[in-house]
Order: C-alpha cells, then sequence, then structure tokens
C-alpha cells in the first residue's frame, strides 16, 4: 500500500467525542464526525490554534461534503484526519495513507484564518485520494491526476468555487502536463508536472471524451463512482488493468482502455488552445468567460 502526498448538505452531522464546542488538545481522544453512514475521526498533535475547534472541524467537514459529493457518498466507511501544527498561517503537506485504513495528515498553521480554511484545497485532495485504488508505482500519475482533476469541480458542486475559478484553474494548470522533449509517456516520466497535471490532463481528455461518445449522458464521475463502490478505496490494491476496466464498464465503451494505449508509453501533446476554444472557455485578464455557442460548451457545462 503506497502513500499518496499532495494533497451534501444534510449529510454531515458531528456524533458523540469531543463535540464542536470543545477545545481538544494533543493526546486527547478524536473527535467523531458522521458523513452519511460513515464516520471520520480528527486528532489533533498540538494544543489550541488561534481559531477555535469549531472552525477546524467545520474545515473537514466541508472537505468531506465536497469528496461526498463528488462520489455519491463518502468514498470509504471510516477514516481517520490528523492536523499538525506548524508555524504562519498556511495549509500545507497533506499526506494519505490507506495501510491500517483510510488516514491523512495535514499541516495547519497555528495562525490560520477563516479565509484560509475556505480557500484550502490540500484536504479535499487528500478525500478525493480515499476513493480510488493504489496502483502500481508507475501508474502514481493517476492516482494524483484524479486528486488534481476532480478537487476544484468536487468543492464547486457543493458551492465553495464558481464554475469560473474551477476553468481558470483548470487553463492555467493544465499546461504543466504537457510532455517536454525526451517525455516517454506517463507510465515513464515520473516529473511532478506530468505526475499530477499529466495526470488531470488524462482526466480531463477522458471526461471529454466520454461525454462525446454517450451524448453527454455520462462522464468520468461515473467512471470513478463505480470504481469506488466496487471497493477500489486506498485501502485496496488494484491493477490498473482493473481500474480501467471497471471505469469502461460503467461508462459503456473503452475510452479509458484507448487513451491509456496511447499516452502510457509515449508522448502526447493535446492542442489546449483549440480545446478551450471547442469548450468555450476564454482566459481574460480578469479570469475566465464561458462562450456558450462553442462545440463543446454543453461538455463543459456538464463537467462543471
Amino acid at each position: 500500500m503506497k502513500t499518496r502526498r499532495t494533497v451534501l448538505e444534510g449529510l454531515l452531522s458531528v456524533a458523540s467525542g469531543a463535540g464542536m464546542s470543545a477545545v481538544l488538545r494533543a493526546g486527547d481522544p478524536p473527535a467523531r464526525l458522521e458523513v452519511g453512514d460513515a464516520s471520520i475521526e480528527v486528532s489533533f498533535d498540538s494544543d489550541p490554534f488561534d481559531l477555535g475547534q469549531a472552525a477546524l472541524l467545520d474545515w473537514v467537514m466541508q472537505s468531506a461534503r465536497a469528496a461526498t459529493a463528488y462520489f455519491g457518498r463518502f468514498p470509504v466507511a471510516h477514516a481517520r484526519v490528523r492536523l499538525l501544527q506548524s508555524p504562519g498561517a498556511r495549509v500545507s503537506n497533506g499526506v494519505s495513507f490507506g495501510d491500517h485504513g483510510a488516514r491523512c495528515r495535514i499541516t495547519v498553521g497555528q495562525h490560520v484564518t477563516q479565509g484560509d480554511l475556505d480557500d484550502d484545497w490540500v484536504l479535499t485532495h487528500e478525500m478525493i485520494h480515499f476513493g480510488f485504488p493504489s496502483v502500481e508505482q508507475r501508474h502514481h500519475w493517476i492516482e494524483e491526476g484524479i486528486a488534481t482533476y476532480v478537487e476544484p469541480i468536487a468543492r464547486a458542486q457543493v458551492g465553495l468555487l464558481t464554475a469560473e475559478r474551477v476553468w481558470r484553474e483548470i487553463v492555467d494548470g493544465m499546461p504543466q502536463g504537457l510532455p517536454a522533449p525526451g517525455d516517454q509517456g506517463l507510465d515513464n516520466t515520473h516529473t511532478w508536472g506530468r505526475t499530477y497535471w499529466g495526470g488531470a490532463l488524462f482526466c480531463l481528455v477522458a471526461d471529454i471524451e466520454i461525454r462525446k461518445r454517450t451524448a453527454n449522458a455520462k462522464g468520468l464521475q461515473d467512471a470513478l463512482r463505480a470504481i469506488n463502490r466496487a471497493g477500489g478505496t486506498i485501502e485496496a490494491d488494484w491493477p490498473l488493468d482493473r481500474v480501467i476496466e471497471v471505469g469502461d464498464a460503467a461508462t459503456q465503451g473503452k475510452t479509458l482502455m484507448e487513451l491509456y494505449g496511447q499516452m502510457a508509453s509515449r508522448p502526447v501533446t493535446v492542442d489546449l488552445s483549440d480545446l478551450w476554444k471547442q469548450l468555450g472557455v476564454v482566459r481574460g485578464d480578469r479570469g475566465v468567460t464561458f462562450d456558450n455557442r462553442a462545440a463543446l460548451a454543453s461538455i463543459r457545462a456538464s463537467i462543471c
């Protein structure tokens, strides 16, 4: 089992334990949060942050809401989240594990503000990892690519981001995933850009192609939900062939298999400028606007 580093209304409630109003200290029993039929234990390695414990637990819930919206349920039955304190006010250094149960640890600055938590993406990224199986190390790009691609979409699905913000991040980030000279495909090129954004580019192209082939009836979200429901969580080791087989069956085609065959062992350059034009995504000085007359505008709107 490998380590993964980064990083619906009414479904979430607080259960017994320390509770939202209590002040948890290092060594105290974890707070237990309920997420539908699942639960999350939250523990702290340090004494209180500047913000109250309630704000930090709300932030964990907020990230869980996003993962729940995307997968249709929280992706594992039980998870543990450990908050490590650091100087400053940043959220950083998320790491997920599948051995001994789904768990992650994440570093939070002692002086973190509510605004910092509201804008955080790292914990949602880690929780998306919970919903996908561990694969061989050479396929690490698909684990990180899914978390990178899905995280902003999941946050938008619960109202934490606008569609314009999501597509701005996609447009700004995807060029980092394009192959550079000497690239040997996703399975053989393990740079940061190709692992995170190259994997995300694979997901974007797959999402669009699935939607084109199914008249926009299905997308990558359907594939990932099916994989998760078949037992594909961070706690499980799967061969990539099984991931692809389950995902393609759920989307009634062979998109994932074909795309993997194209991109695994050789560089594939995607014409991003043309893709944005087809999707109707226009990047300007002040952000992103949408052209709803574009050929793939309906697919873009269905993704986010």
